[in-house]
């Protein structure tokens, strides 16, 4: 362990004696971050986490109440979770971890004993719609990578559920790249709550002395004339598809290498089309779709691998075969041209020339270099693995994926994926290929080469994925680029992107004063939520103006955690891995029912969270909303109305797609509870699809006769959500009914069941298989009726007799 006596320790009553080495921007950071409601900037591996905890341990010293961090992923959860167990004078089990593994039931049992909570922000969120937790006593709530927040990500419904609860809140807000621009900062500040700027680069003093140097090369590559080959096939459907759209006015380009904000503005046109009630829009949305899937095997040929598009055409090649596959699936693999490439990439025995200048480059440092550990990040997880392979052949590799099975391939469990990074740690192998799953910030050792396949034309990914190496000695950055490819356009998108980054930031720095003015303006209607001035601001509900002003701010972070010699660990402690959403399946959450609250309560089945319905609802005063798994409906109101929830596209294409299960759930509906009803939402029942109205009038005539279900008409979603909380009100103030779900699916009775075999072999429906069995008595019988007595049943043409007479009648093929 090195000797820090120069350099000396933090002291404070709840921190682990001697853990943590004092760093000045550190201390200064987290100053701010314990007065005001502060989005802290600083470039990765330099101890964000540690910010967040100094600012949680003076917070749980001189407030009291818990500390909330949310991180993206379980892994980076986890590792929070090790790292705050480490460092704070806490019991173990009062620091606890949510993340979808957990049950509900648990949780919400946890959260009352724990004093620091580290989470997914999943499940949080769940757990505020149903009611199972509240904010109320959180003093310090951290949204780590908070760049996320923006759009419908969780992080962003929590930040307002935060500071509209809580008795006394403060936010930070970490990530070592907030944004790409000045705006999507102040997005990001604005969806949190916000109000202080603090940047630190590396070009600051203090935090000079704990980087290093990271020396980025590109290394380019020419395609032999074989891979060229197979992306000129492509390429050819491509402008041949373009052409087509070009007849239908949306685009004027035809070049296969057009952008993707072109193709963008080509999708938009298409749906105003589509809008228009033209039916040219839906064969060019088709279109569209194609050229989108064709433009993927481009990129996988040219910047990846000719095996990464041999798999995907595979893959495309069974959705085509599938059961109701596209008819862009259909049309592409079906090209002359594809299915030549097609051929081309399985008889192609080579490697993309990106293989072998990458073993060049690790023989170079793992050799000549005597370096130790190398990362090897791509976008492509049929590459990562084609990778692991043959590097496999020189050196110790393994590889590092995301969880899950995607694009055919397996992932790795949260486990897996802890283990694959401890061998790494501990030397056990030289070489990681990873895909994304660690950039965001993922407590990855330090590495003496990070090796980019493919260029990244994100600022942020570029960013945190050099991250990984410059920590504590000088680094070194490889990029591999195929010339004349899609690599050449995303090396100088990514350069421009990140400049502007770097840019944006150090202009942030030098007039953060004038942002956090801005930020000020829009988040003075926070105080309202509890009549008092926002946190860590004047009593105006503005920013401290001034530098002298700012240094008073500064003064408390830099006294209350003394010096102190002794020896430590490295505070360094963050993550990411790709998209890992919290499981929603089998989750059933229960509610804190306080009988004397003058509050309705909706209650709603958990996978309607993925709209916004519910988190709408929770918002409301004397609204409680509760989540359960349900047998039957989307909504319980009462203990006899329950609520099945359909948009119009859903509705339409029930009766285009031959597809009966909506009725197969209102039936189920309407035998579990006594008033049922259906929602129908969004506008447009009689104009949106090109269905005759006569069979849009008949459907909902038989959920109203057949199903005796009320159906509703509502515009959008936040209109159903109106609705809900209106038939609620009526049912639990005006009527006295209490909610209970008691709803199940119900055994079909033998008639139902005779109906629903009959009216499923050639999609005939609930009517005519009932015109059916009222006519033939028995299901055997009308499965062998002749063509000329099936006519004389009503309802039954000519189309519907043969359909049913080929279905029972002819061979089966498989």
């Amino acid at each position: 362990m090195a000797a820090t006596d120069d350099v000396g320790r933090i002291d404070h009553p709840l921190l682990t004696p001697g853990f943590l080495e004092r760093r000045l921007y550190q201390l200064q950071l987290a100053g701010t971050a314990q007065e005001a409601d502060t989005l802290v900037c600083l470039p990765t591996g330099l101890g964000k986490t540690t910010v967040s905890l100094l600012v949680t341990a003076e917070r749980l010293q001189e407030v009291g109440g818990k500390a909330l961090m949310l991180a993206p992923t379980k892994p980076l959860v986890q590792q929070h979770a090790e790292f705050y167990r480490e460092a704070l004078q806490i019991p173990d089990d009062e620091i606890v971890v949510f993340t979808g593994e957990v049950s509900p039931d648990d949780r919400a049992e946890l959260w009352e004993s724990a004093t620091i909570v580290i989470a997914t922000p999943q499940v949080v969120e769940n757990d505020l719609v149903g009611n199972r937790i509240s904010l109320s006593d959180v003093t310090h709530l951290t949204f780590d990578e908070c760049h996320r927040a923006t759009g419908d990500y969780a992080y962003v419904y929590i930040a307002e559920r935060y500071h509209a609860d809580a008795s006394d809140p403060l936010v930070t807000g970490m990530s070592a790249s907030p944004g790409g621009d000045e705006e999507e900062i102040l997005t990001v500040c604005e969806n949190l709550g916000l109000t202080e700027v603090e940047v630190m680069t590396e070009d600051d003093a203090d935090v000079a002395e704990f980087t290093h140097d990271t020396d980025v090369q590109w290394e380019r590559v020419d395609l032999p004339e074989e891979i060229l080959e197979i992306r000129d096939l492509i390429n050819e459907v491509i402008t041949e598809r373009l052409e087509d759209l070009k007849e239908l006015g949306v685009t004027k380009a035809t070049s296969p290498d057009l952008s993707q904000k072109k193709l963008n503005g080509m999708r938009a046109e298409l749906q105003k089309l589509i809008n228009n009630d033209q039916s040219e829009g839906y064969q060019g949305m088709s279109t569209h779709a194609e050229i989108m899937k064709l433009r993927r095997a481009v990129e996988l040929v040219e910047t990846q691998s000719v095996e990464s598009v041999r798999r995907y055409f595979e893959r495309q090649r069974e959705d085509a075969r599938s059961s109701g596959a596209s008819k862009a699936s259909q049309r592409m693999v079906s090209d002359p041209r594809v299915r030549r490439a097609m051929r081309k990439a399985e008889k192609y025995d080579g490697l993309h020339p990106k293989f072998s200048q990458a073993r060049i480059l690790l023989a170079q440092t793992l050799g000549i270099g005597e370096g130790e550990r190398v990362i090897v990040f791509t976008e492509s997880r049929d590459t990562a693995e084609a990778l692991t392979e043959f590097l496999g052949q020189s050196f110790e590799t393994r590889k590092f994926v995301g969880q899950g099975d995607k694009q055919g391939s397996d992932g790795m469990t949260q486990t897996q994926q802890q283990e694959r990074l401890d061998q790494f740690r501990n030397g056990e192998f030289e070489v990681l290929v990873s895909t994304s799953v660690a950039e965001e910030g993922l407590d990855v050792p330090e590495v003496d080469l990070v090796m980019f396949y493919e260029p990244v034309p994100t600022a942020i990914r570029s960013i945190q994925r050099k991250g990984r190496t410059g920590r504590q000695a000088e680094g070194k950055v490889v990029v591999l680029l195929a010339n004349d490819t899609r690599d050449e356009a995303f090396f100088w998108i990514a350069r421009r992107r990140e400049q502007e980054m770097e840019d944006e930031l150090r202009k942030l720095k030098g007039v953060a004063e004038e942002v956090e003015d801005e930020l000020d303006d829009a988040q003075q209607a926070l105080s309202a939520f509890d009549g008092s001035p926002a946190q860590g601001a004047g009593e105006d509900g503005g920013g401290d103006g001034d530098g002298e002003a700012r240094a008073e701010r500064l003064d408390p972070g830099l006294t209350d955690f003394a010096e102190e010699d002794g020896e430590g660990e490295d505070d360094e402690n963050e993550d990411g891995t790709e998209g890992s959403a919290e499981p929603a399946e089998g989750v059933v959450a229960t509610a804190d029912s306080d009988p004397t609250e003058d509050v309705i309560e909706v209650v709603a089945d958990q996978r309607e969270l993925d709209s916004p319905i519910a988190k709408e609802l929770s918002r409301r005063e004397g609204v409680r909303t509760r989540l359960e798994t349900l047998e039957v409906g989307d909504y319980v109101l009462s203990d006899r109305v329950a609520v099945e929830r359909k948009s119009v596209s859903d509705f339409l294409d029930t009766l285009t797609g031959g597809d009966r299960s909506m009725f197969e759930q209102v039936g189920d509906l309407s035998r579990a509870y006594a008033r049922p009803v259906v929602i129908l939402e969004g506008d447009d029942l009689y104009g949106e699809r090109n269905v005759h109205p006569n069979a849009i009038r008949g459907a909902l005539s038989s959920l109203a006769i057949d199903f005796d279900a009320s159906v509703l008409r509502t515009e959008d979603e936040d209109d159903t959500a109106d609705l809900l909380e209106v038939v609620a009100g009526r049912e639990q103030e005006e009527s006295d009914r209490t909610v209970s779900v008691h709803g199940e699916k119900s055994g079909k009775t033998l008639a139902e069941q005779q109906e629903y075999v009959v009216g499923s072999v050639a999609d005939i429906g609930p009517v005519t298989a009932r015109a059916l069995l009222a006519e033939f008595k028995t299901v055997e019988a009308v499965m062998t009726a002749r063509t000329e007595d099936l006519l004389e049943v009503a309802g039954v043409g000519e189309v519907t007799a043969d359909r049913l007479r080929e279905v029972v009648g002819s061979e089966y093929t498989d």
